[in-house]
């Protein structure tokens, strides 16, 4: 037995030697970062693993799958890994087998309910979606349902969930919630509600003043206000959605060991140490939140289903057009 403990020791010291040699090579990396962002993570994962040469292609995660899209029907796709916005959009790859299993991924540290059983994605960090308000705004909301106050009519802006991902996540989420369901939506379209665009064009109508109140991602309000900017973010009692920014391994990677030791350092804590020191609220809920964020054991996660919500994407969108117009 103490032979064959050892053997297994050897052989695991071995197989470990091995794959780090391995990790050279080019990967290939699409990802919907910022570029500055991408830049960053990139140069600290080569700090690990001088070996590897990176090319990165940056987009939005709707034109980044468009163009995904097209080199799958091409028969020829790019890249080995992807680091995109959402679960969804990773868990329609997932189902149509487009994905690469990493068994070896360690997330024992993070919440299951972010990351994929399958460990086909693993989500990065947590880019909520709550509440912004203008401090000269005369009400402080903390639920969703204040947005229904009188106070707060014809003075709402909030992204659309036809262009933002965040905010087609943030609506699956708050009209899952038994206690808010559509009628919140409908609600928000009698108040006069208008969702158009991203979070960015959102976020400037509250902080100029045009509107007081919306939804909008939490680091633009967060990091704006370190700089004096008049807004507030809200976590809200019902708590808040999140997109997570997952990582995955395409099922084609041409270089699935570079791209399993990409995974890993994005999970590792100095991965995590990176996105903190970014402006993002880091997954791993040991690593430290960034200044202006509460500890992550303190934000309250909303359900959020990322199979059901693919299933129902396109029935969703299609209400939220009825009750909002095109």
């Amino acid at each position: 037995m103490k032979n064959f403990l050892i053997a297994a020791g050897l052989l695991a010291a071995a197989t470990a030697t091995a794959y780090a040699e391995d990790v050279t090579g080019k990967l290939v990396l699409y990802t919907s970062q910022p570029n500055a962002d991408a830049q960053a993570t990139v140069d600290a994962f080569k700090v690990r693993h001088p070996g590897v040469d990176v090319e990165w292609v940056r987009d939005g995660t709707t034109k980044m799958m468009a163009k995904l899209r097209a080199e799958f029907e091409a028969g020829a796709p790019k890249p080995d890994v992807l680091l995109i916005a959402d679960m969804v959009t990773m868990e329609g790859l997932k189902e149509e087998g487009r994905l690469m299993a990493h068994e070896g991924a360690d997330t024992a540290a993070y919440d299951p309910a972010i990351m994929d059983d399958d460990k086909t994605y693993f989500s990065t960090k947590l880019i909520t979606t709550g509440i912004v308000y203008n401090t000269n705004a005369p009400m402080v909301p903390t639920s969703y349902k204040d947005l229904l106050k009188e106070e707060a009519r014809d003075k709402l802006a909030m992204p659309s969930p036809l262009t933002s991902g965040a905010a087609t996540i943030h609506m699956t989420a708050l009209t899952s919630n038994p206690d808010l369901g559509w009628a919140l939506y409908e609600g928000l379209a009698d108040q006069g509600a208008n969702p158009k665009g991203g979070n960015g064009g959102a976020y400037k109508a509250i902080a100029g003043g045009e509107k007081l109140y919306g939804f909008v991602v939490d680091f633009l309000p967060i990091r704006e206000k370190l700089k004096g900017a008049p807004v507030e973010f809200v976590f809200p009692e019902e708590g808040v959605s999140a997109v997570t920014e997952p990582v995955a391994i395409l099922s084609t990677a041409q270089n699935p060991n570079a791209a399993r030791a990409f995974v890993d350092f994005l999970l590792s804590k100095d991965g995590q140490k990176l996105a903190s020191s970014q402006g993002y609220l880091p997954a791993h809920p040991a690593v430290a939140a960034p200044e202006g964020f509460p500890a992550r054991k303190d934000i309250k996660l909303m359900d959020f289903d990322p199979a059901q919500a693919l299933q129902q994407d396109q029935a969703n969108k299609i209400k939220f057009t009825e009750i909002f117009g095109g």
